[in-house]
């Protein structure tokens, strides 16, 4: 279904060649290019290395926008300022600044220079892969970049925000590597506490610990031929990463408890929301195990950066969700014309949600706006407009089920998923929603 045809007309598309170069400090005269993003920094993996003392191993990141340049400080020790002369320099975390622009961090002033531009023609189909729809040139550009990593055995880190669809991602590198007959196992490292994930990573056998009746097979070893998932790695405890590393570095690994010595026979992709660079800089993250698993570093934008993506997947949620005829015959233009201006926080999650949402009950007010009514009216009290009523009860079905379902399952959210029935990623959105479980 790749590259299945919903929009003939040809979109065409500026694209600018950034140029950034050294104006002052010790690396005066190096610069480096790039067509979206350039990170600087002293580590050598970074697009721009500079040999400055006073940078941080990753100092700043600078992205290609349509309006601009958008620069971006990675958690420095010494920040990073717009402007040349210190008395004057203005410090960022994040701005958007045209060509020209000088940025100054620790002893080093660098300029930002619009290399070039050219104009490129997008053919305005919509592309699949792996149940990911797009027509965004960011989302074709990742298909493809999907495509051309997951045939290799690279390690890679999936960077996005919360709701992107890092899961989709990992699947489908699974799914077109040469490992695709091997099992995906994903373990969410911030739903588990540091105590139980070297179990759930390695395993464990009988009598290791207070409880362990049995031989547990963990993560690596149920991988074995295919991928390994690791969700939310940001989250990983340092104590952990440690462990981590030195399973990836020797490709062998014990169970807990155990003596005898499991090779490591599994792809490794990990996903965060976090940005681990800035994390490297404060010490939260290991430098060594960063670079183990960011190989390839692969990033989703947010949905409010592939507008053109979301009138296609409110129509692909809602057929998906048993709706039926033209988009326009299901969801009014004011809700259409609301949905298009939100900023979508919770990315393409949220939007499926309130999609879901507005089937079941009508319309709804969206994150930040302004909330229905919060109490059902008693009998005689005037009873209100039905859909928001509706919302009410609904809502508060779903909290009451949910904190039943949560102790049911012993707090245990993949638990909790197989008994209701339902895809463990909706549930923990829906936890969340109702601050269930953070």
């Amino acid at each position: 279904m790749d590259g299945t045809q919903l929009q003939q007309r040809p979109v065409e598309q500026v694209i600018t060649t950034l140029r950034v170069e050294v104006v002052d400090g010790p690396d005066k005269g190096k610069f480096a290019t790039s067509n979206d993003v350039l990170s600087i920094g002293t580590a050598k993996d970074n697009g721009l290395a500079i040999g400055d003392f006073t940078v941080s191993r990753y100092h700043l990141e600078v992205t290609v926008k349509p309006n601009g340049l958008a620069v971006s400080d990675l958690g420095s020790t010494n920040g990073s300022y717009v402007g040349a002369v210190p008395s004057s320099a203005v410090r960022i975390e994040r701005v958007l600044v045209q060509p020209g622009a000088l940025i100054r961090l620790g002893g080093t002033t660098i300029r930002l220079e619009d290399a070039g531009r050219r104009t490129v023609k997008l053919d305005g189909r919509s592309h699949e892969l792996a149940g990911m729809l797009a027509r965004s040139p960011e989302m074709v550009k990742l298909f493809s970049d999907i495509e051309r990593v997951a045939v290799t055995a690279t390690s890679v880190l999936v960077v996005g925000e919360s709701g992107t669809g890092k899961e989709r991602v990992a699947e489908a590198i699974h799914q077109r590597s040469p490992r695709a007959k091997g099992p995906l196992v994903t373990i969410d490292c911030g739903a588990l506490a540091s105590s139980l994930l070297a179990s759930e990573l390695f395993g464990h056998e009988r009598g290791a610990f207070t409880g362990a009746d049995r031989v547990h097979v963990g993560a690596f070893e149920r991988a074995e031929g295919g991928t390994v998932f690791l969700d939310e790695i940001g989250e990983l405890p340092v104590a952990d990463q440690v462990t981590l590393l030195g399973v990836l570095e020797r490709k062998r690994f014990r169970r807990v408890g155990g003596s005898h010595e499991i090779e490591l026979d599994a792809r490794v992709v990990a996903a965060t929301n976090r940005d681990l660079r800035s994390e490297v800089n404060t010490g939260r993250f290991r430098h060594d195990l960063y670079h183990r698993l960011a190989v390839v570093v692969l990033r989703l934008p947010p949905l409010r950066e592939r507008r053109e993506d979301m009138t296609m997947l409110i129509e692909h949620f809602a057929k998906e969700l048993g709706a039926q005829g033209p988009i326009e015959s299901v969801f009014d233009a004011d809700t259409l014309a609301r949905w298009s201006k939100h900023p979508w926080p919770g990315n393409i999650r949220e939007l499926r949600n309130v999609v879901e949402a507005t089937l079941v009950v009508g319309s709804l007010p969206l994150f930040g706006e302004e909330r229905p009514v919060d109490h059902v009216p008693a009998i005689d009290e005037p009873v209100g407009p039905y859909k928001d009523v509706r919302a009410i009860v609904v809502g508060e079905f779903e909290r009451s089920y949910l904190t039943r379902l949560l102790a049911e399952a012993n707090g245990n959210v993949s638990q909790a998923a197989r008994i209701a029935k339902m895809d463990r990623s909706h549930l923990i959105d829906l936890l969340r929603r109702h601050q269930l479980k953070t």
